[in-house]
C-alpha cells in the first residue's frame, strides 16, 4: 500500500456579480426590473496601525452563524459603528456525494458540509475570528488559506488540523471585496482539496457599503452565492466512473485525472441541478439582486441570458469601481 501525503495511514490509497479576487469570482448588481440599481468606489482602508491585544479584547464581538449556499448569511450592508470582531466557525466533513442523474460520486472534502463551503460576510477592517474543527472522523488533515488574509499563507500555515484537532484563526479584513478560501495542506494535496471541494468564499463590504463609480450607494435586496465547482473523476476500463470506499482513496486516480486539466464534471453548487427546480434563485420584479460567483481553480465567464448585470465587479475588487452594463464578463480562477 502506497502512502498517501496528508491522509491517515489507515486509509488505502483507493442581478449582482462578486468576483472573489485572486480567486475566481465575481459580483454583478442588477435591478429586476432591467434598470441601474441605484448605488463611488470605496477608498483603500484608512486604518491606522494594527491594534494591540488589549485593544482588540476591547472590540465588540458577534457571532455569525454560517448558512448553506446558495444563501448568505444575516448581515448589514453599511456598518454600524467602528470594526468588530466577527467569530465564525467551520466544520469540516468528508462526504460521499452523488453529483448526477447518472450516480456519479465523490468524497467531497468540505467546510460545514456543502460545496461550495459558507459564505462569510465582513466589513473592512473587521477582525474575522475563525474556529476550524476537524472531527476525529476525518480521515485527513486539513487547513484553511484566506485570500482576504495578508501573511502566514492566507493563515493556511497556521491552521493546520490532524483529525480530532481545531485551530483558532484571527485576522484583520484590510482588503474591500470578495475573496476565496480553500484548504492548502502541502504539495499536490492543494489542487486535490480545491478540486473535491474544498473551497468558499468571504465578501469583506466597505463600512460604508457598495457604491457605483459616482458615489452613489447601490443596496441590493437579496443575495445568492453561486460556487462553481470542476470535479475530476477517474474511469476504469469499463468507461465507468470508479466508486471509492473511503475519502482519499481516489488520490492517485484524481491526480492523474486533473493532470489532463479535463474536468468530468463542472457544476454550480456542489451537483448537476442543484440550482434547478427547487433551488432556482428567486426574485421579484423591481428587486436588485447581488449574486457572488466563486471559482476556486478554473476561469469562468458568466452570462446572463436576456439581462445585463448593471454593476459588476468582475475582479471582486470592491476598492475598483465596478463595470456597467455587462451581460457577460470573465471572472479568474484561483
Amino acid at each position: 500500500m502506497e502512502k498517501t501525503p496528508g491522509i491517515r495511514s489507515t486509509v488505502s490509497r483507493r442581478n449582482f456579480l462578486s468576483g472573489t479576487a485572486a480567486g475566481g469570482g465575481g459580483l454583478l448588481a442588477m435591478d429586476m426590473a432591467g434598470n441601474p440599481a441605484h448605488a463611488a468606489a470605496p477608498k483603500p482602508s484608512q486604518a491606522s496601525a494594527p491594534l494591540s491585544e488589549k485593544q482588540i479584547a476591547a472590540l465588540p464581538r458577534v457571532k455569525q452563524e454560517m448558512v448553506a449556499p446558495p444563501f448568505l448569511p444575516k448581515h448589514e450592508q453599511v456598518a454600524t459603528g467602528g470594526p468588530k470582531v466577527v467569530e465564525v466557525r467551520l466544520d469540516i466533513e468528508e462526504k460521499k456525494m452523488v453529483l448526477d442523474d447518472d450516480g456519479a460520486e465523490i468524497w467531497a472534502l468540505t467546510f460545514n458540509g456543502s460545496v461550495p463551503g459558507p459564505m462569510i460576510v465582513v466589513h473592512q477592517d473587521d477582525y474575522v475570528e475563525l474556529t476550524l474543527v476537524n472531527p476525529e472522523t476525518s480521515a485527513m488533515e486539513h487547513n484553511i488559506d484566506f485570500h482576504a488574509s495578508t501573511g502566514a499563507l492566507g493563515g493556511g500555515g497556521l491552521t493546520h488540523v490532524s483529525p480530532g484537532e481545531e485551530a483558532v484563526l484571527r485576522f484583520r479584513a484590510t482588503k474591500a471585496g470578495v475573496f476565496v478560501y480553500h484548504c492548502a495542506p502541502v504539495g499536490a494535496m492543494i489542487p486535490y482539496h480545491v478540486c473535491h471541494g474544498m473551497n468558499g468564499a468571504i465578501m469583506v463590504l466597505p463600512r460604508d457599503g457598495l457604491k457605483a463609480a459616482d458615489g452613489t450607494p447601490i443596496r441590493y435586496d437579496r443575495a445568492y452565492y453561486i460556487g462553481e465547482q470542476d470535479y475530476y473523476l477517474a474511469k476504469d476500463e469499463h468507461d465507468e466512473y470508479i466508486k471509492y470506499e473511503t475519502a482519499g482513496e481516489d488520490y492517485a486516480d484524481s491526480l492523474r485525472v486533473m493532470a489532463t486539466l479535463t474536468p468530468s464534471h463542472v457544476v454550480f453548487n456542489g451537483a448537476v441541478g442543484a440550482l434547478l427546480g427547487e433551488g432556482t434563485l428567486k426574485a421579484s420584479v423591481g428587486e436588485s439582486v447581488l449574486m457572488v460567483h466563486s471559482q476556486a481553480n478554473r476561469d469562468t465567464r458568466p452570462h446572463l441570458i436576456g439581462g445585463h448585470g448593471d454593476y459588476v465587479w468582475s475582479t471582486g475588487s470592491f476598492t475598483d469601481p465596478p463595470q456597467t452594463g455587462l451581460e457577460t464578463w470573465f471572472i479568474a480562477g484561483g
